[in-house]
């Protein structure tokens, strides 16, 4: 955001930043708050948007002792490779500073506070601005405020049970010995940071003679083994490479392809037209052979097809064929162009699904996003490599609990999993150590932290209209607290979050925008922004945001 002020052209304006922490850039994932030394990203250089200097560039100037602790070479830095978490937070909070540089020279004024955070957000209507205030009391006034808080991860049971973890961030936390069997909920990247600091504290890797990883467990950590709990009994996928780094595609709907399809659809965008521009065309020119193959399947039928062979194959044995066809990948660097297509399809969808029905939203939630967080995940090699070498020394296993599994605490510590296996059978098994890894959790309305917003219902909630009144009544029967009926007779679904429109810019609870006041963090704009892809999202987003902030 603060790249695109910069970029504008434009120096008639002051900007202030409040950050919570005493650096800029870094964020959660890439700060000690979300990584130790063996976390490492699952992009690479060529991958990440511009900012300043590109990642292979920067490395030549970046501090020595930095080199030295990553062991990172700057003449064999390869831009098509991942490295480690906590060096690219460093490369992060070097650009930023160059951006203050820049914006210094461009007349930009930039104030930042360190080590300030906002407590709560007003918005004046007889000034039409916003008044900030921090954790200290200081209040300030602004014409515009974008929020940008990124990552929260809500404490519900942690500090109060024993050995419940709400989340395995900071992982410092996790930095100990634990003789005894661990539950871990999820399989995603956020279970695997997880397994790889754990391990690492519970015994060693080192490699054979043959090049393979191997893992040996600590004498004092003899009964240590890890059981990930994941619904859909699934690993995610195994990083390839990207013949579109971008996650863009020049084949993609253009808006107003999009705005003409609404127009005649009233004025919703239907899931299946997406489905059917933004992924299936594509492989008539790239790939008919997989075309012809899919190009009669509904949404439902090609999740089935996709999910098939990983349903049917061992989790682990899949991961390392994955491993294998990832490596031919990366060496040749020729991707694979379903799963790319699919990531793209994700990104493209992600702006405009505010525009989808309720009844396209669930499909999207139940049947097509199951499958796209698994093969869009892109686990780095190195990742895989442990997990298997895990497996292989019988310290990791994968459970499959469905989606009707509960976790009960226990008042002297640790919980109780309830869950039904494949064959329908019912399991309770006790767990003294529990760490909820299912990754960044969309919160509600209610969980929005500037409270006098909410008071002033300054913000609504999130929803989608059923296109069909039938549809709609149905599930408002089902399920009053999600599902709405409004005066005109017609059904909403609420989705989690806060209701913004095209340009992140608030609704207020009488339907109208805030033009102060955008937002981009994105744990409370999930629900009509369904996908987010880090650095890719906060590109487009801040595009978006900048032509309103300081148009032409």
């Amino acid at each position: 955001m603060y790249k695109r002020l910069v970029e504008s052209g434009k120096n008639n304006f002051e900007v202030e930043i409040f950050e919570r922490k005493a650096q800029l850039g870094s964020g959660m994932p890439y700060s000690s708050e979300g990584a130790n030394n063996e976390h490492i990203t699952n992009v690479s250089g060529n991958e990440i948007p511009d900012i300043v200097i590109p990642m292979s560039e920067w490395v030549h100037n970046a501090p020595v002792e930095l080199l030295e602790r990553f062991k990172i070479d700057p003449q064999k830095f390869n831009d098509y490779k991942v490295f480690p978490r906590l060096f690219f937070g460093e490369y992060l909070a070097a650009q930023f500073e160059m951006l203050i540089e820049e914006g210094s020279k461009a007349g930009i004024s930039s104030e930042i506070h360190f080590e300030s955070a906002v407590a709560d957000i007003k918005y004046d209507v007889k000034s039409d601005t916003i008044e900030l205030e921090t954790e200290e009391g200081q209040i300030k006034v602004f014409d515009s405020v974008v929020i940008c808080t990124g990552h929260n991860w809500p404490r519900t049971h942690e500090g109060k049970i024993p050995g419940y973890y709400d989340a395995p961030y900071p992982p410092q936390k996790l930095v100990q010995k634990f003789n005894h069997a661990i539950a871990v909920k999820g399989s995603s990247l956020t279970a695997i940071d997880a397994i790889r600091t754990i391990a690492r504290h519970n015994g060693s890797f080192e490699s054979d003679k043959y090049g393979n990883l191997l893992f040996n467990l600590y004498p004092e950590s003899s009964e240590f083994k890890i059981m990930m709990h994941s619904r859909s009994g699934m690993l995610p996928a195994v990083r390839f490479h990207l013949e579109d780094s971008r996650l863009s595609n020049d084949s993609l709907l253009s808006s107003d392809e999009i705005d003409e399809h609404r127009k005649n659809n009233n004025g919703f965008l239907s899931l299946d037209f997406v489905f059917e521009k933004n992924f299936k065309d594509i492989f008539r020119d790239r790939d008919y052979n997989f075309y012809e193959r899919i190009k009669d399947l509904s949404i439902e039928d090609f999740v089935e097809e996709m999910m098939k062979l990983r349903e049917r194959l061992d989790p682990f044995q899949l991961l390392r064929a994955e491993y294998a066809e990832a490596e031919k990948s990366i060496k040749r660097h020729e991707s694979v162009y379903w799963k790319e297509m699919l990531g793209v399809l994700s990104f493209a969808m992600n702006h405009p699904a505010k525009y989808l029905s309720a009844e396209d939203m669930q499909r999207l939630q139940k049947v097509l996003m199951p499958l796209i967080s698994i093969v869009i995940a892109f686990v780095p090699q190195k990742s895989c490599e442990e997990l298997l070498a895990l497996h292989h020394a019988g310290v990791l296993d994968l459970i499959s609990v469905g989606s009707d599994s509960t976790v009960e605490p226990q008042l002297n510590g640790g919980i109780i999993y309830h869950f039904s296996d494949d064959d329908d059978k019912k399991h309770s098994v006790y767990y003294q150590t529990f760490i909820d890894c299912i990754g960044q959790p969309h919160l509600e309305y209610h969980d929005f932290p500037f409270k006098t917003l909410l008071s002033q219902k300054a913000i609504s909630p999130a929803r989608l209209k059923f296109q069909s009144n039938q549809a709609g009544h149905a599930a408002f029967l089902l399920n009053q607290d999600t599902v709405q009926k409004d005066e005109a007779g017609e059904y909403f679904m609420n989705v989690s979050g806060i209701a913004i429109n095209d340009n992140f810019q608030v609704i207020d609870q009488y339907g109208a925008y805030n033009k102060n006041l955008y937002i981009m963090a994105v744990p409370y704009i999930g629900g009509l922004n369904p996908d987010y892809s880090g650095l890719d999202f906060c590109e487009a987003a801040s595009l978006q945001i900048i032509r309103n902030l300081l148009p032409d």
